[in-house]
């Protein structure tokens, strides 16, 4: 355990980062697999989102694909319900409910939805109706369960023509970064904080952070990327399912 979460996290931020993401779906899954304590998880995810965004915005932003004005409105109300939803003290039955779930539905993204090439024009008020409910949610889920729900985000950013490829995986990387800052704050005042547990994961998706944003920022094909990470999100699943059964 003590070498395996390492090595394994520095592979997922390396995916992860390439596209614009934090990696905290498969950070999460994987530490519910190996049976670390689940109040720790979430903080524990937080926290490497934090770290492999922060390099994602880095690397993103100085290649010119940032837009503030693109993730502005959606912080308006995720960022409060990450702090909300990090204040929970989820009981564990409920936090494997919502996490399975979650990633069911991350698969579904990767692989259906993120397949349908189509495109659709929104009118002012929807606009705004998707961009307030959307950040509710993503932020929700970010505090509870420590996913942070870029890899919701950047395919809608691009569905809805509100931004490249690349803009949308700079915003996704920002997005991810401040929900991941509330959510920590609020399960950092709980106390489910471990330095000796953390720290090495820290070191780990540094490395993996830098290097997959940096090459993603320029030459990694996204899609490619995000096939490869959902089949390590299939496996969780099935896994974590069996576990509730």
């Amino acid at each position: 355990m003590e070498y395996v979460l390492p090595i394994l996290f520095l592979f997922i931020s390396f995916i992860y980062s390439s596209v614009g993401l934090g990696g905290g779906s498969s950070y999460t899954a994987l530490m519910a697999i190996m049976g670390i304590n689940y109040q720790l998880i979430p903080t524990t995810s937080l926290t490497l989102n934090l770290v492999v965004t922060f390099i994602g915005m880095l690397n993103f932003w100085r290649n010119g694909h940032g837009r503030f004005n693109l993730v502005a409105p959606f912080l308006i109300t995720s960022i409060p319900m990450a702090y909300i939803a990090g204040s929970l003290n989820l009981p564990e039955f409920m936090f494997q409910i919502i996490l399975t779930a979650t990633l069911i539905l991350v698969v579904v993204r990767i692989y259906i939805f993120d397949g349908l090439a189509i495109t659709y024009q929104l009118s002012n008020i929807e606009r705004w109706a998707l961009i307030f409910c959307l950040g509710s949610v993503l932020g929700f889920v970010a505090g509870a369960i420590g996913i942070g729900g870029g890899i919701y985000l950047v395919p809608l950013i691009i569905m809805f023509g509100l931004g490249s490829t690349k803009e949308a995986s700079a915003a996704g990387a920002m997005f991810i970064w401040a929900n991941s800052l509330a959510g920590f704050i609020a399960r950092f005042q709980l106390g489910a904080f471990e330095n000796k547990f953390i720290f090495p994961l820290v070191g780990a998706v540094v490395v993996g952070g830098f290097s997959g944003s940096y090459f993603g920022s320029k030459k990694y094909d996204s899609k490619t990327i995000q096939k490869i990470m959902g089949v390590v999100i299939i496996l969780a699943i099935l896994i974590l399912i069996q576990r509730m059964l």
